[in-house]
């Protein structure tokens, strides 16, 4: 019996871990970990701010669930209001897939991501089509910057979690400018030779500014 325990712990915990929240010592206070990351005190009243992504082919607007992802979505919203979105590429581009940007300048320059977030993919938003979700390398609590979005028609399910894996955070959803990212994810690509990146689009396509916006609108 206490092996099954045991079991069905470490199996809650992969399925849909909760790391916003912790006691302290004394087991009676619950500190909110997402209020000791970066972007919490904007628009804090705030659980679905909206950013809108001016881009080189029109204009994109997000909805994020800071409900489910706090931390994921604290994070973006800083590097929306810190301008760290503004003049990047849209570097990876593949057809029925995802659509990344976030993070390469325009000169093909990773910009920094030493700044990782906590894992929030099991929060219960899947990988579905029109959705925006956090990139990050194999180790699970290693996004940052960069994102993408599911453009799948019946959703990206290999990148949400299950019992033995970690998961790709989804953090929003596309309410205007779907057919924009459409349009990207039909450009023609290839591989960029001094990088060794795949899946590079052939034609720059920029990510000129990203605009949190306002609540009075």
């Amino acid at each position: 019996m206490k092996n099954l325990c045991i079991k069905l712990v470490l199996l809650s915990c992969l399925i849909a871990p909760d790391l916003t929240q912790a006691e302290t010592n004394d087991g009676k206070d619950i500190v909110d970990l997402s209020q000791q990351y970066r972007g919490h005190d904007i628009q804090p009243d705030n659980s679905y701010p909206q950013v809108k992504l001016m881009t080189s082919m029109g204009e994109i607007t997000v909805e994020l669930n800071r409900i489910k992802a706090p931390i994921t979505v604290n994070n973006f919203l800083w590097l929306t209001t810190n301008k760290e979105f503004d003049n990047t590429l849209f570097h990876r581009v593949i057809k029925n897939f995802v659509v990344q940007s976030g993070g390469v300048s325009p000169d093909m320059i990773q910009k920094p991501d030493n700044y990782l977030i906590v894992n929030e993919s099991g929060n219960g938003i899947q990988n579905a089509y029109g959705t925006i979700a956090m990139a990050r390398e194999t180790e699970p609590h290693s996004a940052s910057r960069q994102f993408y979005f599911n453009m799948k028609p019946d959703g990206n399910r290999n990148l949400d979690p299950n019992y033995r894996r970690w998961g790709y955070t989804v953090f929003g959803e596309v309410i205007n400018g779907i057919e924009v990212l459409e349009k990207i994810s039909q450009v023609h690509v290839g591989t960029d030779s001094k990088k060794g990146w795949d899946n590079v689009p052939l034609t720059k396509i920029y990510l000129k500014k990203a605009q949190l916006i306002s609540l009075s609108n």
